[in-house]
């Protein structure tokens, strides 16, 4: 008998998050529990990537951010982070055809210049190719840091106020949103963290001010469709008060 495949409970259908961010936890203890190299870990990682990207796509969620390399990852092993790359060039790739199928368009935030050109250049071509779709926006953060991300930002406000064209009283959340990665982009109504870790990893610090938090236990190469209506599930059951009662 064929098992029936997970579904969203009516509720949560009607409740999405119109942004999820994730992030993607778990690799490398995935791998060791099965006395694998850690590469391993990536490599069924990428598996996760390609079903969550597609059930949210069909679901009707508009915004998924995937936290998909830090800047504190370029202190891995450099073979690791090698290895990393190339999975990532190879996705970008080979994923182009099924993500324009599905009417996904695909956008980065992160310190882009310090990815190796290779990678650059395919982000390029892909997020070209996928340029004029409508459906799903997949935001991958890359070499990307929320610390680092602010300090940016205030750099950029500091810059206009030096030139004269803000007044240091001017200077508000408004100001500082505006001057973020993520300029043009809804902040998440929900983050989900997997490996069952309780913290946020320097992820989005400004914007997930008042996301909803679900970490789950289940390490990212085992997080697929069930897990993630879990999440979504979660999310419905939420009463998002920002402050207010």
């Amino acid at each position: 008998m064929t098992a029936h495949a997970p579904q969203l409970s009516p509720q949560a259908k009607a409740n999405l998050p119109a942004h999820v961010a994730i992030i993607m936890d778990g690799n490398g203890r995935w791998a060791k529990q099965r006395h694998l190299p850690r590469v391993e870990g990536h490599r069924h990682g990428v598996e996760s990537v390609r079903t969550i990207v597609r059930t949210a796509g069909e679901i009707g969620i508009k915004y998924l951010t995937l936290y998909a390399f830090s800047v504190e990852n370029w202190n891995r092993p450099k073979d690791e982070v090698d290895t990393l790359m190339k999975y990532l060039a190879r996705f970008l790739k080979s994923e182009l055809a099924e993500l324009n199928r599905n009417n996904v368009r695909l956008e980065v935030i992160g310190q882009i210049y310090r990815l190796p050109e290779f990678v650059q250049d395919q982000l390029k071509r892909t997020q070209d190719a996928l340029s004029k779709n409508k459906g799903l926006t997949l935001i991958l953060a890359l070499s990307y840091g929320g610390r680092t991300e602010l300090v940016d930002a205030v750099r950029a406000v500091a810059g206009k106020v030096k030139q004269g064209k803000i007044e240091p009283a001017e200077i508000d959340e408004k100001v500082i949103a505006d001057h973020l990665y993520t300029r043009h982009l809804p902040d998440p109504d929900l983050l989900i963290r997997t490996s069952g870790e309780m913290r946020v990893s320097n992820f989005m610090l400004w914007q997930i001010s008042y996301s909803e938090l679900v970490v789950t236990p289940t390490f990212w190469p085992d997080f697929r469709r069930q897990q993630f209506f879990d999440a979504l599930e979660e999310f419905m059951r939420r009463h998002r008060r920002f402050g207010s009662v």
